[in-house]
């Protein structure tokens, strides 16, 4: 199986909604776990990243990519 592509400020779905009823998440830091933090009602959750992985289903927009300097 393919490991899933994502990157910090990336809005991601997930399998499951949030009891607030979207399931767009935001990836605000990454490491061993992932913090996401809901578009609609801003709650975050810490979880481990073999688990945010599974339960991840798609990126639905990509952060703003980062511009290079040329000094």
């Amino acid at each position: 199986m393919e490991r899933k592509v994502f990157d910090l400020g990336d809005t991601v779905q997930m399998k499951k909604p949030h009891p607030c009823g979207t399931n767009e998440w935001e990836i605000i830091r990454m490491g061993m776990d992932i913090r996401i933090k809901c578009v609609h009602c801003k709650h975050s959750v810490l979880i481990p990243r073999a688990e945010f992985e599974k339960k991840m289903k798609k990126v639905l927009k990509t952060a703003a990519p980062k511009e290079e300097s040329d000094t």
